[in-house]
């Protein structure tokens, strides 16, 4: 059996670097961690190859190679997803299909051959046997939540390490937490499932193995949703890890703001490796926080809370949302206000959606506000509801906020904010990883943020003091500033205008 696994294109987005990972030569942040997982858990007896669209492009010949194809995806890859299957189909190829995209809206691939739905642990086993007995169904659905102790060790060797920036592993599934817009317990429930030490150490060393020595992402939804196993077991193991290795990797995550509240466990988690971590502060608007169940971030000053963590050295990342029904007009001077007194440099504002099958989509369904499918990007400017701020005003109140913050002279104002608050326990600028592509790249940094750019003279402004007075975070600096080359291509985006949301009837009243 011959068996293509295929991760469709994500789309340029906030999230996608594309326009950062050119500098330094790289197609793409991550590779796709679930196609590998699945691979290992195919008959060993089959042939895999797997194409990730962000590095190479599908060929025909691909398609042709194959006898059945496994396609994976999220939401925000669902036009690549369909354009994959077209192709596929006209090969006369079977198709297999999971993952978040599928496992939310099966019914929109009748094409699909086979739906291999929610956690594949449970379900892709029950598809093997019955395509082994010549009777597999075409879906496959189980509201069971596997035990990740037997998840196996993903199969590295399908792809190209040196086309990405990072690699990853999971480290647990499920979050305790309920936001109204979030669809993670949808996917993975709400109490947290954990992999042991054992395993984690053995993930990391077949990364080691296979020539991986650099960042690895931790890409748990919540990776501190159980703080004991963290404190008492993980970490430590994983400091133990590192001391052993020659060039030990750097780590980062994502993680609630509680974690500010907790010393012992910031300490460990920064000399375990942790240099940054992801954290969905949402909105500083207590009733918008209110709206959405967002209670673990209520009651505290958000703002310190993130300089605590960053002063424990980790930079924080931020997630912020607009469009709660609570929101005041005021509310985008307020996110603007919030994330430049913060530091947080690398900041995803978004528009407000509702994922299929949460508490927020269902509300609004009832409400009768629910638009057309979302895109999935909550940065392109679409809403796949009807607000209760006046459209206009929150896309333009939106694009102010983005286009503001990413703004060159604030941008680099925001990360000297955050350079005064990172104080890391320990921080080395360390040579064992330097490639010829790093040299290149910083000259072309210098050329695109220094020359090209329009926002050069902020730049320089910003960089020439660090390289003087702050050289050891000059490295983090450049790294930065090109990311906001990223962002701001993105941003440029926006002014071309809104996506077509659909019209809608609401109460007699025709919506756009």
């Amino acid at each position: 059996m011959k068996a293509l696994l295929v991760y469709p294109e994500v789309p340029d987005t906030f999230w996608s670097l594309k326009h950062a990972l050119k500098v330094v030569f790289k197609k793409a942040a991550h590779p796709p961690l679930g196609l590998l997982t699945v691979a290992a858990m195919l008959p060993a007896t089959w042939d895999k190859k797997l194409i990730d669209m962000n590095v190479q492009p599908l060929k025909d010949k691909d398609i042709r190679w194959a006898d059945y194809v496994l396609i994976s995806a999220m939401v925000v890859q669902r036009e690549s997803v369909k354009e994959t299957i077209a192709r596929c189909k006209a090969f006369g190829k079977k198709v297999v299909a999971g993952g978040p995209l599928f496992t939310t809206e099966y019914e929109e691939f009748g094409d699909v051959d086979h739906l291999v739905l929610d956690e594949g642990e449970v379900t892709l086993p029950l598809f093997l046997k019955d395509f082994e007995a010549g009777k597999a169904q075409r879906i496959y659905t189980s509201n069971e939540r596997p035990d990740i102790t037997r998840t196996p060790i993903p199969q590295w060797s399908l792809i190209k390490m040196g086309k990405y920036v990072s690699m990853n592993i999971q480290y647990s599934r499920g979050c305790p937490y309920d936001c109204e817009f979030c669809d993670i317990v949808i996917l993975n429930g709400h109490t947290p499932r954990t992999k042991t030490r054992e395993q984690i150490i053995r993930e990391l060393d077949a990364l080691f193995d296979n020539g991986w020595k650099s960042s690895v992402f931790i890409v748990d939804d919540n990776f501190i949703g159980n703080k004991r196993k963290l404190k008492e077991d993980i970490l430590p193991a994983l400091i133990e890890w590192r001391q052993r290795q020659k060039y030990p990797p750097t780590f980062f995550t994502e993680a609630s703001i509680n974690l500010a509240d907790d010393e012992e466990l910031m300490r460990l988690m920064t000399e375990a490796g942790f240099d940054r971590v992801f954290i969905g502060i949402e909105t500083p608007n207590e009733d918008s926080l209110v709206e959405c169940n967002k209670y673990h971030n209520r009651n505290r000053d958000l703002v310190a809370a993130v300089k605590k963590i960053q002063s424990h050295g980790m930079e924080v990342q931020g997630g912020f949302i607009v469009g709660f029904d609570n929101d005041p007009v005021s509310i985008f001077q307020k996110q603007i206000d919030f994330i430049q007194k913060s530091g947080i440099v690398t900041a995803m504002v978004g528009l407000l959606n509702a994922p299929r099958g949460t508490r927020l989509y269902e509300r609004l369904r009832k409400e009768n506000r629910l638009l057309k499918e979302g895109t999935g990007d909550n940065t392109d400017c679409s809403i796949n509801f009807v607000p209760k701020m006046h459209l206009d005003t929150l896309i333009g109140g939106y694009r102010q906020i983005m286009n503001t913050i990413y703004a060159p002279r604030q941008f680099y104002a925001r990360i000297a904010t955050f350079l005064k608050e990172f104080k890391p326990r320990q921080y080395k600028v360390s040579l064992y990883q330097l490639r010829f592509y790093h040299l290149v790249g910083l000259v072309r940094s210098f050329w695109l943020l220094g020359v090209v750019d329009k926002g050069r003279k902020y730049f320089w402004r910003f960089i020439i003091p660090v390289l003087f007075k702050r050289p050891k975070f000059f490295p983090l600096s450049v790294t930065l500033s090109v990311y906001g080359l990223h962002f701001r291509k993105v941003c440029a985006k926006l002014s071309s205008g809104a996506p077509d949301l659909g019209r809608k009837h609401v109460n007699g009243t025709e919506i756009s």
